[in-house]
């Protein structure tokens, strides 16, 4: 150390004095050979009141350990570097506070004695405006972190009413595409009732005049023809009326069921019979077999209602001198009823319609017609407890397949 404080003479403090970091110089016994005045500020020391002081003066407590090692490590492996680089450095003040530092080492040797002088900075300032900023950082990230979640839920909130607005101006077109179809439909619906009643009415009023004018005997054959005619016209618009009544009972759930037994025949001879006044020419209606003794337990009139309207269909789609075959067969407590007919088909296309209320094929529209009698007939059936079915080819004709249950349930 006398060593040192011989040689060092005036330049050391000419040097040292001149800067602001503090110089602290130690020996390989890491006793303090010499230290400026910013670092005897710094510590908190008088001038010289550090000299022969151990280095673990100005080191904080549980650095004690391990600093040995690190600097006869330095020692022996010298070279100028940056102290504690990468972690954080404190150094303890004469009062026993403890402040951050940072420091470089320089190695140098004199007469064959190494020292390592320490050139140490104050960061405490530096420290608090890094610890400003991070908090400002942080602060700021959980800003923007709010900032994004409320954008988020804003997207999500706009998101919501673009879909409700969007679902709403889906049910709005529906609404108005449906109020459309409605309208359209009763336009369609108003001109087949117009033309359904007015045909058979023109018929009747004709006939009646008819009638009126054949006088003598030997025109009644004359007047016999008329008056059939004015009797299947009424009966035409008697069936029409009952189609109209069935589907405001069915929308609006007034149709009440009658169960009752009776034999298939007595529906079977009933419904033929009426349909016989309705043949065209060179037509015929194959009677089915074998069922005198089949007993149903079953609404009479819904069963009527379903064969006639099938029966009298093959009828109407139907050319001259044809057979309409009507089939009966009892399978596991269930009752098929076959109407088989060489008409004018369903078109492919159209048969997933042909249940549809008020639909009519294409190739049907000639022909006078509701178009919802079929409707009618699958919905009571449906209702029931039964089903219809039907495979067809357009020009060579259909077979439609009804199925009931023989006893209610």
């Amino acid at each position: 150390m006398e060593v040192f404080n011989e040689e060092k003479g005036n330049i050391f403090k000419l040097l040292s004095e001149a800067i602001s970091e503090g110089i602290i110089i130690v020996n390989e016994s890491q006793e303090v050979v010499a230290s400026n005045g910013p670092a005897n500020a710094m510590f908190g020391y008088e001038a010289d009141e550090l000299i022969g002081a151990h280095l673990n003066t100005l080191i904080p407590k549980e650095y004690h350990k391990a600093h040995p090692k690190h600097f006869h490590q330095f020692i022996d492996h010298s070279s100028s570097r940056q102290m504690g680089h990468g972690r954080d450095l404190y150094g303890l003040r004469k009062d026993g506070s403890v402040f951050p530092v940072e420091a470089g080492l320089n190695p140098f040797q004199i007469y064959e004695t190494k020292y390592v002088m320490a050139l140490v900075s104050d960061i405490t300032i530096r420290k608090q405006q890094e610890q400003e900023i991070r908090e400002l950082n942080a602060s700021l990230e959980e800003k923007i972190e709010a900032r994004t979640k409320t954008l988020e839920e804003t997207v999500q909130q706009l998101q919501q009413e673009v879909e409700r607005r969007r679902e709403a101006e889906n049910k709005m077109k529906e609404s108005l595409q449906k109020e459309r179809e409605l309208n359209e439909l009763k336009t369609k619906f108003l001109s087949m009732v117009s033309h359904e009643f007015k045909t058979p009415l023109s018929g009747i009023l004709t006939s009646a005049t008819l009638v009126g004018k054949y006088t003598s005997e030997e025109q009644q054959p004359k007047r016999e023809k008329h008056l059939k005619t004015i009797k299947a016209k009424i009966k035409y618009l008697d069936n029409i009326l009952s189609d109209f009544l069935s589907i405001e009972r069915l929308e609006t759930g007034k149709t009440v069921y009658k169960f009752s037994q009776f034999p298939l025949s007595k529906v079977v001879n009933e419904v033929i019979y009426d349909a016989n006044m309705l043949l065209k020419d060179g037509q015929q209606i194959e009677y089915p077999q074998d069922i005198d003794d089949i007993m149903l337990e079953f609404d009479e009139k819904i069963l009527e209602l379903v064969l006639t309207n099938l029966i009298n269909n093959a009828i109407k789609y139907s050319p001259e001198n044809t057979v309409i075959d009507v089939q009966a067969e009892v399978r596991n407590e269930q009752l098929y009823l076959t109407v088989i007919d060489q008409g004018i088909g369903i078109p492919k296309k159209e048969q997933k319609h042909i249940f549809n209320r008020y639909f009519r094929a294409e190739n049907a529209l000639l022909n006078a017609g509701t178009g919802i009698g079929l409707n009618i007939v699958k919905s009571h059936l449906e209702n029931l407890g039964g089903d219809i079915e039907f495979s067809s080819t357009e020009g060579q004709g259909s077979i439609f397949v009804v199925n009931i249950p023989i006893r209610q349930s």
